[in-house]
């Protein structure tokens, strides 16, 4: 049995991936930062050398909406890249037989043409509320490259979407917009206030069909490239904000601050790189997701059911 190590097991995205993984047969250690702060080259350290893991997924980051961006860019720039420096240093130092690093879609240039290719990632800054996090992950994936020339570490580097699904953080000031959508429109039935116009568009990724993605490409992609992971369906913040009103039953007056930034203009990712590497398609649709999330929040918020 494959021992498998998940950093920010606990996390959203962590722990739908330990479910996966544990359904497909893996042994699997579920790291917390309660257990390891991957900001210390110990707690690294010591989670590498116990794990004793022959695959690591790393997982673990800070990460948020907009307004936790612009709030924090010093630390979303350091913790991010701290701790990826130190979970690769250690998979170096231990021998890992293979590493799976989570990248960003914040790590684009701010006006990289739709769909992105993996090409455009280096083609400019990215948008401007997100950079710090965005240049964190992108860093890995040089430090990645530069590890497999060297010293011939098998890792691979994953972009995915904006993510969503059951258990997504639901806090306002941290949030990204679905989950955020969802609550503002429980907690206020007759109006609530959005950042910007609703122009700028985003890309979905349920959050169960992208651990699959992350098990496939452990699995069956051993390259240097990194790999989009997505559905390539663009859908704009307006948009998005009709679907969750209608999943939530919300008939409300949505009213746009245009003085709040927008983010970034456009989002949608070319998908057919993971189709074609390791056979990966997104399977859920964004309502039937969306539908998902919302009973998921109903069961587990009462008070706003």
């Amino acid at each position: 049995m494959t021992r498998v190590l998940v950093t920010g097991g606990g996390g959203f995205l962590g722990s739908h991936l330990v479910e996966r993984l544990e359904r497909g047969g893996y042994d699997v250690l579920a790291a917390r930062s309660a257990e390891y702060d991957l900001t210390r080259v110990e707690d690294a350290e010591r989670m590498v050398r116990e794990a004793e893991a022959a695959l690591v997924f790393h997982l673990a980051a800070e990460v948020g909406g907009i307004g936790a961006n612009r709030a924090n860019p010093g630390r979303f720039w350091y913790a991010n890249l701290q701790m990826g420096l130190n979970v690769l240093e250690q998979a170096r130092l231990h021998e890992t037989p293979k590493v799976v690093l989570l990248g960003t879609v914040c790590a684009y240039p701010k006006h990289t043409p739709v769909p992105f290719h993996e090409a455009d990632l280096w083609d400019g800054y990215p948008e401007e509320t997100n950079a710090p996090y965005g240049i964190a992950k992108k860093t890995l994936l040089v430090g990645a490259r530069a590890y497999r020339e060297q010293y011939g570490l098998n890792s691979i580097f994953l972009l995915p979407t904006n993510l969503y699904g059951p258990r997504d953080n639901f806090d306002l000031a941290t949030s990204h917009v679905i989950p955020a959508l969802i609550r503002k429109m429980l907690e206020s039935p007759d109006e609530i206030v959005l950042w910007g116009d609703g122009s700028p568009t985003r890309e979905y990724l349920y959050v169960e069909d992208c651990a699959e993605g992350l098990v496939l490409a452990a699995e069956r992609y051993d390259g240097p490239d990194p790999v989009n992971l997505g559905t390539g369906v663009e859908t704009s913040i307006r948009e998005t904000a009709k679907i969750v009103a209608e999943a939530v039953g919300f008939d409300g007056r949505v009213t746009w601050d245009a003085s709040m930034p927008n983010g970034q203009p456009r989002r949608s990712l070319d998908a057919s790189g993971a189709e074609q590497l390791f056979g990966f398609r997104a399977r859920t649709p964004l309502r039937e997701g969306i539908a998902r999330t919302v009973a998921w929040y109903r069961a587990h918020a009462p008070t706003y059911a």
